[in-house]
């Protein structure tokens, strides 16, 4: 019975940081390793070729815009493992600079997946993760750039220690309808909307290892935001400067701390360091 095995779970792994990130993790965690893929067929070829490198993932079909798709894991698992010890939500989106599709659509279709559908991952699989169990969230210092561009009321909002998730929530609905108006520049917004849903992002980290701390704090479980770079994949084109490998160092380095570790917890990494936002 393989109930009470091990098991490290990656969104959107079926190609990019996050298949590199499933085959280091292959490599190193002590347990079952689950490949997860929007698409099932791209998501079983993905298996089949780490399986040629001689590694033994096992593949759920995930589409994390697809609440019940996101149940149907989360019931996979507490049948199969009886819950989950790591989590790594890489899954998402990005439009190309040069992309032409209006900025209110951009913004919208971004935040659905990168923030709003990330989020209700966390919703569903935190409460089955098991003590000592590690979430990694990937975000991007594009959201650091993003803070910073934002109206200082604003900055001051995301930056607010008793931001409530509910609170973070309304504000990325609110840079949807301004972007959907086309005041997203007088309301204080940047122009970026995957520099907003991995701001988002960060911020929900740091809320959710706060929320960890006051109901689980016995539990040790660890959450943190992390950005694996500028990496060379289908998102970043040419203009990624690292190979998904040395992408998926820090999340995968996240994912293995050791039991005993006490941080970092709700902070962003970058390269393996804490980094101030």
């Amino acid at each position: 019975m393989s109930s009470y095995s091990r098991v490290a779970l990656v969104t959107g792994a079926n190609k990019g940081i996050g298949f590199a990130i499933a085959r280091e993790l292959c490599r190193q965690f002590s347990g079952d390793v689950l490949l997860t893929a929007r698409d099932a067929e791209r998501g079983r070829a993905a298996v089949q070729q780490l399986q040629a490198e001689g590694l033994s993932p096992r593949f759920h079909q995930l589409d994390i815009d697809d609440l019940q798709s996101i149940r149907t894991l989360r019931d996979f698992l507490r049948r199969e493992y009886g819950g989950l010890n790591v989590l790594v939500n890489n899954a998402g989106i990005a439009f190309k600079f040069d992309d032409p599709t209006p900025f209110d659509i951009q913004a919208e279709m971004t935040l659905k997946t990168n923030f709003f559908a990330v989020r209700n991952v966390c919703t569903e699989l935190l409460p089955i993760i098991k003590p000592h169990g590690r979430v990694v969230n990937i975000s991007s210092l594009q959201g650091s750039k993003a803070l910073e561009n934002c109206r200082e009321d604003l900055q001051e909002k995301f930056r607010c220690e008793t931001l409530t998730e509910e609170d973070l929530v309304d504000l990325m609905k609110k840079f949807v309808e301004d972007a959907k108006n086309e005041v997203h520049e007088r309301e204080g917004w940047p122009s970026s909307a995957y520099g907003v849903s991995k701001l988002g992002v960060t911020v929900l980290s740091r809320i959710q290892a706060k929320k960890l701390d006051e109901k689980r704090k016995a539990d040790r479980i660890l959450l943190n935001a992390c950005c694996p770079g500028w990496v060379k994949t289908d998102m970043a084109g040419d203009y990624g400067s690292r190979t998904v490998e040395e992408g998926a160092e820090t999340p995968v380095y996240l994912a293995l701390l050791p039991p005993d570790a006490t941080e970092p917890h709700g902070q962003l990494v970058r390269d393996k360091v804490i980094q101030n936002w």
